[in-house]
């Protein structure tokens, strides 16, 4: 995991802090109806096995530590959740870059590879509102 996240004691209330978009974006065109896929995406890892394994590692360390301090223990989970949510949009937007990175040279981007980007996409979503 990223050491400068971790010295940054990144909270939850930040990830959810309005902040008004940049003046280039603009918004989308809105709600649309609900549609239901013909093909079920498949459930993809959202992070590599090692990652998970250190996230998993230091909620373990967390949970121990309620024991002794409750109150940290809150806290530190609500860090570690933080860093993860964090981490996960830093995952889309590294996704998203390699694809804007081949339009700004003019390269055509196959249907295929949006397909495949489309469908993490649609994937993760559905995951978020399943919760």
């Amino acid at each position: 995991m990223n050491d400068l996240n971790r010295d940054q004691a990144l909270t939850t209330a930040d990830l959810a802090a309005k902040r008004p978009p940049p003046a280039d974006v603009k918004p989308g065109p809105g709600p649309i109806a609900r549609r239901e896929y013909e093909e079920k995406p498949e459930a993809s890892p959202l992070f590599s096995p090692e990652e998970s394994r250190e996230f998993r590692a230091e909620w373990d360390a967390i949970q121990i530590g309620f024991v002794d301090e409750p109150r940290k223990s809150v806290e530190k989970g609500d860090g570690l959740v933080a860093n993860v949510i964090q981490r996960l949009a830093e995952v889309f937007a590294e996704e998203r870059s390699k694809l804007e990175a081949q339009w700004g040279r003019g390269e055509d981007v196959s249907t295929e590879d949006l397909r495949v980007a489309l469908r993490r996409y649609r994937s993760f979503f559905d995951r978020l509102l399943s919760v």
